[in-house]
């Protein structure tokens, strides 16, 4: 079974590679007890995660409703698209996951994620 607690940083969305890492770097931090939270691009979201099998489904997801620039935008509704339908989960390694659904991803273990980059 994948082990999905810790923070996550998105390196890809749809096949394009996210560059290092940016104030608007998406990432998601999975709590043991089904709480997930991170930064969908440019607002924070919240809400809850359940693992079943290798189906990842989110519950409610919460977020803030700022704008932002549209490149950060764009990545933010992909990860919303991400987190609104169950997704297949594969694990290559211990630090890399592959998110598989409505949208394609490629995260990262990343502790740091975060961590304000500037």
């Amino acid at each position: 079974m994948v082990d999905l607690a810790g923070t996550w940083r998105f390196t890809a969305l749809e096949g394009a590679d996210i560059e290092g890492a940016q104030r608007a770097t998406p990432f998601l931090t999975f709590d043991g007890d089904g709480q997930v939270f991170g930064l969908a691009g440019v607002n924070r979201v919240r809400g809850t995660w359940r693992l079943d099998g290798t189906t990842l489904t989110f519950g409610p997801v919460v977020s803030t409703l700022m704008a932002g620039p549209p490149d950060a935008m764009t990545r933010e509704h992909q990860v919303l698209r991400l987190l609104g339908e169950p997704v297949t989960v594969a694990a290559p390694d211990q630090d890399t996951l592959e998110l598989r659904g409505v949208v394609q991803a490629r995260l990262v273990r990343d502790p740091h994620a975060d961590d304000d980059p500037s």
